[in-house]
């Protein structure tokens, strides 16, 4: 089966690593995508699989900021921080880490390799080893990657993971490389 030119192999990247236009104000460091993660991405022979933005979904573009208060970047991220971890937003990562585990499931099921997952370190959702809480960054995963990494436990799933930053290129580029070197068949 799939006897063609595939290579079998995929990797799970946040939302705004191939699309910055999902980001809060102020925090896209690129028009687009990562430029430079997303061009060695395409030439490792990854298939590449974007998960959704769950801030996307559950808050919306503007994030429900209010445009009458000042904001910083800072005080964006606690507020996202605070309401991702609402009940109704929590849901909707619960809701995500399902559909990516079922994602997984059928990928390591047809004999693909699942890489790994490149999160955002420093997000209140998608960080890996760092989120944001309490007005600043803090160790340990996001909302949405904890409740990614509670599911793929629980359906016995082993898979890496790996925070990366947009400002930082050059390190996102050798964290993707670890999971093509790590991982070539």
């Amino acid at each position: 089966m799939f006897a063609d030119q595939r290579s079998k192999r995929v990797i799970f990247v946040a939302h705004c690593i191939l699309n910055q236009n999902a980001k809060i104000d102020r925090c896209a460091h690129y028009p687009g995508a990562i430029r430079e993660l997303a061009s060695y991405l395409i030439g490792s022979d990854l298939g590449i699989v974007q998960l959704p933005c769950p801030e996307l979904l559950a808050l919306g573009l503007d994030r429900q900021a209010d445009p009458g208060l000042p904001s910083t970047v800072e005080s964006e991220d606690t507020r996202v921080a605070s309401r991702m971890s609402e009940e109704d937003a929590a849901g909707v990562c619960r809701r995500i880490a399902n559909d990516v585990v079922q994602q997984i499931q059928e990928y390591v099921r047809n004999g693909f390799e699942a890489a790994g997952v490149l999160g955002i370190n420093g997000s209140p959702t998608c960080g890996v080893e760092t989120n944001w809480r309490d007005g600043d960054e803090a160790p340990g995963p996001g909302v949405f990657v904890s409740c990614l990494q509670e599911r793929l436990r629980l359906a016995g799933i082993s898979i890496q993971f790996r925070g990366i930053k947009a400002r930082e290129s050059q390190q996102a580029v050798m964290a993707a490389g670890e999971f093509a070197k790590t991982h070539s068949r």
